[in-house]
């Protein structure tokens, strides 16, 4: 039985039918073809697959698509302005701090949930912070470095 589920992707009304057992996740990829989520571990383990839900980080793999009914997500797809990258996916492009990409898109969501919450970080809260995101290819150095800096760039579109 197909379950009808009424919910919001990045500020936009969306609807699907998913099964009972199917996994956001699996329901943002496949059903929503919002393919950015990025399906790593399948366990919570990864944070690959990191999406803000109602102003929480969570691992879409461990919630059922059919909890989305009447709730709001943010996938990565939805972290862009228009054209303009955010400060946290430019920095992480300027300090070089991706290699495969698969924990990309975790990373950039939940370096935006941090910053959302604190702007001011220090490098052990970002540490912190991304803990749940594991990536295989860099060292987590230059993530951190990008997430203090973007950080400091929205600090200072905030002052202006």
């Amino acid at each position: 039985m197909l379950l009808h589920v009424k919910t919001r992707i990045n500020d936009e009304a969306a609807q699907f039918l998913c099964e009972p057992y199917e996994t956001a996740l699996q329901a943002l990829r496949d059903r929503l073809h919002l393919t950015g989520t990025k399906e790593g571990c399948n366990t919570g383990d990864c944070g690959s697959c990191s999406v803000i839900l109602n102003d929480r980080l969570v691992c879409a793999c461990l919630v059922l698509a059919a909890e989305l009914d009447g709730q709001s997500v943010h996938t990565v797809e939805g972290v862009a302005r228009g054209n303009s990258l955010h400060p946290v996916q430019k920095k992480i492009l300027e300090h070089g701090a991706l290699q495969c990409g698969i924990c990309t898109p975790g990373i950039v969501v939940a370096a935006k949930a941090l910053l959302e919450r604190n702007p001011e970080p220090d490098e052990e809260q970002v540490r912190f912070w991304l803990a749940g995101n594991l990536c295989r290819c860099t060292g987590y150095d230059k993530i951190v470095r990008a997430v203090l800096d973007a950080a400091r760039e929205l600090r200072n579109e905030n002052s202006n």
